[in-house]
């Protein structure tokens, strides 16, 4: 479902990491393209699409300019790949299907994918302003296994650059065992663009972190969150979640759809209470 580390690397030639300007470039006109793409055939989403494109390039705009090492240049290079992915998959309002619509407003909807299989789409309004909202999801996200019970744990490996992340999370085991721990080695590409926010990822390898003990070692992604305040209620945010998930062993497709789905349902309402919560004061 994802594409190899190797391959991303060979993907990239000699020449242009040399050329830190020359990737730049080809990275800014693929990701223009396909954006504008996206704003052309899909009248749902296109305004957010435009704000997320219209400041610059995501790759290029916040690139320090230090140099990267070939590997941390293959990281940053899948995380946005799975932010264009997202995006794309997102972008195509056609084919959605319902599979569940909580009283509060909350909805969840799938879709079969050729090339990646069945993806979820969370979509919820919670109201707290964004900027309240991107802090838990990207500043504080090592905290997530403090309030979601789903989560044991959330550690970030390593940090490239400003907006690229590799973590490792830790699933909690699902009751009674029926789908059993899991976890997962992440690449996060973390981007705001006007008013519109996107944490993106997709599984990769990670040398410094083999598979665990106790652990099925599943893949996750494209998979993205899109913050952006709901019109008319700065105060409020709508949040879209879309998840891909390979969660590995046999497990019957029927039950893997009633986890994940009841996933993004459970995520939303802990999200909410975490965020009614008082912020503790320092002395």
């Amino acid at each position: 479902m994802l594409p190899a580390t190797s391959k991303l690397c060979a993907a990239i030639s000699y020449r242009h990491l040399r050329n830190m300007t020359g990737l730049r470039r080809q990275a800014a006109v693929t990701l223009s393209q396909e954006l504008s793409k996206l704003a052309h055939h899909s009248p749902g989403p296109s305004a957010w699409i435009h704000q997320v494109r219209r400041r610059s390039s995501l790759f290029s705009s916040r690139l320090e300019d230090k140099p990267f090492s070939e590997m941390d240049m293959s990281y940053i290079k899948q995380g946005e790949e799975a932010l264009q992915k997202s995006l794309s998959i997102l972008g195509d309002q056609d084919g959605w299907k319902t599979e569940t619509v909580v009283g509060n407003g909350d909805k969840v909807l799938s879709k079969v994918l050729p090339d990646v299989g069945k993806v979820f789409r969370l979509e919820v309004v919670v109201d707290q302003p964004l900027e309240t909202v991107y802090r838990e999801l990207v500043d504080k996200m090592e905290q997530m296994g403090d309030w979601n019970p789903n989560v044991k744990e959330v550690k970030i490996l390593q940090k490239i650059g400003k907006d690229t992340v590799i973590t490792h999370e830790k699933a909690a085991a699902t009751p009674g065992n029926i789908v059993g721990p899991r976890d997962f080695v992440s690449v996060r590409c973390a981007k705001r663009r006007g008013s519109t926010c996107v944490l993106a990822g997709m599984s990769t390898t990670y040398g410094a972190m083999p598979e665990q003990e106790g652990f099925i070692r599943a893949e996750n992604g494209p998979t993205c969150m899109v913050l952006r305040p709901l019109a008319g209620s700065p105060s409020q945010t709508r949040l879209t979640w879309l998840l891909s998930i390979d969660l590995k062993g046999w497990l019957p497709k029927t039950i893997i759809n009633q986890v994940l789905s009841q996933t993004q349902v459970d995520f939303a309402n802990h999200l909410r209470q975490r965020l009614a919560q008082p912020v503790a004061l320092g002395c």
